[in-house]
């Protein structure tokens, strides 16, 4: 596509992607040498060797595959301004950086940076769709600048409004939020949603009960970290249950640590659970629980967390995710003395989760999340002829999930808007985003002090002792002793 071209597609003007594996995600499933056809931001028509009307800018999918845009339904987007900072961190220094000593140092322009440049990544990587779990908004002004970031990046967006400065059945229910709420969403948009954000702590009392009567009272959903190992528990989801407010409406963050009552208890509400794999593997919230989700039927979403730690693109959380799966069905296996001859956890599941499954859990599934005539055209094109590993294209659910990357998006369409082509973003100034983020790192390493900012960077090691081992006989640090094994 020339610039003109993308410039007419915006305007109105039919586009068709020719000779694709679609990877449809409905009942259609996949469907081999395949065009879909996208008119005024809408999906109009998906088969092969589609009539198209005169004028339709044609891109080549050959030897491609087109899919839906992905959907993260769990991203602290403001984190991305300190992005690989934590990438030694336990779950303990997180909480220790943000929540106590750290977080509230963020401007709110330093919010803006950070959702400004994840919203450019996460497009960038095929995410057509991300929930911004925002849960840095201490003042109104912080609230004010993620909304602003989001309407201006490309993309669509989910504000989960959170504050972890601020107990929830206080922020929620004041008049300044209220008063922010109706200001910037009291006209609901497609491209922009809004919900609620905030854990239940297992305080007996219940105090997040005024929190959920906010939500409801709003019409919004409510997003909430479920199963973290030293902070939400079995407690808390017992507590939700006792007084009513588990319903389809819930989104459950991680969901690692709990019962099966627990599990048990979301099935039969309809909630959804978001697992963001790299994560749990790596700071000890739990084991990711899709292999019990999938006992239950729970729905699944899958979401990268915050790029403070990880990845954050999709490819790597899908990949992640059924690899902890398969590896916990062999684990569990071996332990009775079995082996795992079939896998149950399959690669189009996880491309599902990642796609349609996120819309559900975002109740926007009647608009995105899968390539249908009448849906928006929020579609990826994944295509590199210039890279190995995108040939021979067998089985295309696995090679999304194990082959491909964020370099081998080709094309990214948001609301039928041309965001992405032939690998390089467009209309997207992100020049001015980078310099946004390099004056928050600024700003918080001085704020911090050098010490400090080194001691985040480099957290100390955990003192370990080697196991003795019996049959060394050379020295392990290179000296000329040599010992030789008993008897030898």
């Amino acid at each position: 596509m020339t610039p003109d071209e993308i410039a007419a597609i915006d305007g109105g003007r039919p586009l068709v992607f020719r000779g694709a594996t679609v990877l449809t995600m409905d009942a259609a499933g996949v469907v081999e040498n395949g065009d879909v056809l996208v008119t005024g931001g809408t999906i109009t028509a998906v088969g092969r060797a589609l009539e198209v009307p005169e004028g339709t800018v044609e891109v080549d999918a050959t030897d491609g595959i087109v899919m839906p845009g992905m959907v993260d339904t769990h991203r602290h987007m403001w984190q991305t301004a300190l992005r690989g900072l934590g990438a030694d961190w336990t779950l303990t220094q997180y909480f220790v950086f943000y929540y106590l000593n750290w977080g509230k140092i963020h401007r709110p322009e330093d919010v803006h940076a950070g959702n400004l440049l994840s919203a450019v990544e996460a497009v960038d990587a095929g995410v057509t769709t991300t929930l911004d779990w925002s849960h840095g908004l201490r003042t109104i002004d912080h609230a004010e600048a993620a909304v602003d970031a989001l309407e201006r990046a490309p993309g669509r967006f989910v504000l989960a409004h959170g504050n972890i400065f601020d107990a929830p059945w206080e922020w929620a229910t004041g008049a300044d939020f209220r008063s922010f709420a109706e200001r910037r969403f009291g006209s609901r948009d497609d491209m922009l949603g809004f919900q609620l954000a905030f854990d239940v702590t297992a305080d007996p009392a219940f105090p997040e009960r005024a929190a959920f009567e906010a939500a409801r009272e709003m019409g919004l959903r409510v997003t909430t970290h479920a199963g973290v190992w030293g902070a939400t528990n079995d407690e808390s989801i017992r507590l939700m249950w006792e007084h009513g407010v588990m319903t389809p409406d819930v989104t459950y963050v991680h969901a690692t640590t709990l019962d099966q009552d627990s599990y048990q208890r979301i099935a039969a509400t309809g909630g959804s659970v978001s697992v963001s794999t790299e994560s749990e593997q790596s700071a000890g919230q739990g084991y990711p629980p899709t292999w019990q989700l999938r006992k239950h039927g729970i729905p699944v979403s899958l979401s990268v967390d915050t790029s403070v730690w990880w990845s954050a693109d999709l490819f790597s959380a899908m990949r992640a995710t059924l690899s902890a799966d398969r590896s916990r069905e062999h684990l569990e296996a071996h332990a009775r003395g079995e082996t795992v001859v079939h896998n149950a956890l399959r690669a189009e599941d996880v491309v599902r989760w990642a796609t349609i499954g996120g819309a559900a859990a975002l109740g926007l599934d009647s608009l995105i999340g899968s390539v249908t005539a009448g849906k928006r055209a929020d579609l990826l094109l994944i295509k590199n002829e210039r890279s190995p590993a995108m040939y021979p294209l067998l089985n295309p659910y696995g090679t999304v999930v194990y082959q491909a990357g964020r370099g081998d998006v080709n094309t990214v369409l948001v609301d039928g808007r041309v965001v992405k082509h032939d690998g390089v973003l467009v209309g997207t100034d992100l020049a001015a985003a980078k310099d946004a983020v390099r004056g928050t790192v600024e700003h918080v390493r001085s704020t911090m002090g050098e010490q400090a900012w080194q001691e985040s960077l480099s957290p100390e090691l955990p003192t370990a002792e080697r196991v003795p081992d019996p049959y060394t006989y050379t020295d392990h640090d290179g000296g000329p002793e040599r010992r030789r094994p008993a008897g030898g």
